[in-house]
């Protein structure tokens, strides 16, 4: 059935299970690169497929121009804990300034909504897809992220810093996603039709410089063991059974290996199905998930207008060499280490290279 988001005030044990689909390609067939992705296809092709008494949302994370984008994180756990807020701070919903898909997809309350997530996404040089890893990196303030952002004034490093030495922070660094099943799906094609029979690039001058025995994985699915280990690392179970990877188009061109190729190719189609069972067994066993103490699901940004401008004060004084006083960046300053401090500070550092 479609997902009804108000279910998520009901008690657990009156509302219906719910799932979440993730199509993690970067593409979409709209302008550039013009054509949809295999991940979208394989996305349909479960929610089709599962229970459909179950609650099944779904989205496509592929690049629509004009559309927003999922934006950076920003590392702020690397400060301290407690400045990297749950759900994400850093950005927020119709922000024309720096626009940010996972805001204005509401996605963390849908991640929060669901009792389990399947992940699909092809392999981009080894690793996952950008548009997933930006998700990911941006889900880090679901393991021990800060709910209690008034607590820092929306995003005072020092009051953050103090925060975390806290006997306070205990209670309050927690996973919030903790107890939902990920599922892990992806794709790759042994790099398609570029590959000579050394397993070299065709096109590579320089081939003493590739040993095809020394690619990174023998087994690609490992490609996506950032993502698996970011979410067991969380609380977030990722059984081994659900974590597979799958060839498509091996030695065709890349305009041969499109979605309709895919789905008449039998060793893929059958191994997303299977994994699509799997998963569809497991969580069934495994039942809905009780929500945690802070959710995403309904919360509601606070104004921090008057935080803004205070932090605002904050940068001034810092480009004028008066970092607050016994702060990281003021101990930095005395120790000449990031040399960041200036009216030019925040241009690039080549353009200040080359004024």
């Amino acid at each position: 059935m479609k997902p009804n988001d108000e279910n998520g005030h009901l008690p657990t044990s009156e509302r219906p299970f719910r799932v979440l689909i993730i199509a993690g390609s970067d593409r979409r067939q709209y302008n550039c690169p013009g054509v949809d992705s295999k991940a979208r296809a394989l996305m349909l092709r479960m929610a089709e497929r599962l229970p459909q008494g179950w609650e099944i949302d779904y989205e496509d994370l592929g690049n629509v121009y004009g559309r927003a984008r999922i934006q950076s994180c920003n590392a702020c756990a690397s400060t301290a804990m407690p400045l990297c807020v749950w759900p994400c701070n850093c950005y927020e919903s119709g922000n024309k300034d720096e626009p940010d898909l996972l805001w204005d997809l509401d996605l963390y309350a849908r991640l929060d909504l669901a009792d389990a997530w399947a992940i699909i996404g092809p392999v981009n040089w080894y690793g996952p897809t950008s548009n997933l890893k930006l998700m990911f990196d941006r889900l880090v303030c679901a393991n021990g992220g800060n709910p209690r952002e008034d607590l820092i004034d929306h995003k005072d490093p020092e009051k953050a810093m103090a925060l975390e030495h806290s006997p306070q922070w205990e209670s309050l660094s927690l996973n919030h996603l903790e107890g939902r099943t990920a599922a892990f799906f992806c794709y790759s094609d042994k790099g398609a039709n570029e590959v000579d029979p050394s397993g070299r690039p065709k096109a590579l001058r320089h081939k003493n410089w590739f040993d095809p025995d020394q690619e990174p994985f023998e087994d690609m699915r490992q490609a996506y063991a950032p993502l698996v280990w970011q979410s067991r690392y969380s609380g977030i179970e990722v059984p081994d059974p659900l974590w597979r990877h799958a060839f498509t188009g091996i030695g065709l061109p890349y305009s041969d290996n499109q979605s309709e190729d895919m789905i008449r190719e039998d060793e893929i189609v059958t191994a997303f199905d299977a994994w699509t069972d799997r998963f569809s067994a497991f969580v069934a066993r495994k039942g809905k998930i009780e929500p945690a103490r802070y959710r995403a699901f309904g919360y509601t940004a606070p104004g921090h207008g008057w935080n803004d401008l205070k932090l605002k004060w904050r940068e001034m004084r810092m480009k004028a060499g008066r970092a607050p006083e016994g702060s990281s960046p003021a101990e930095q300053e005395v120790l000449g280490l990031n040399e960041d401090t200036g009216l030019s500070a925040t241009r690039s550092e080549g353009e200040k290279l080359r004024r």
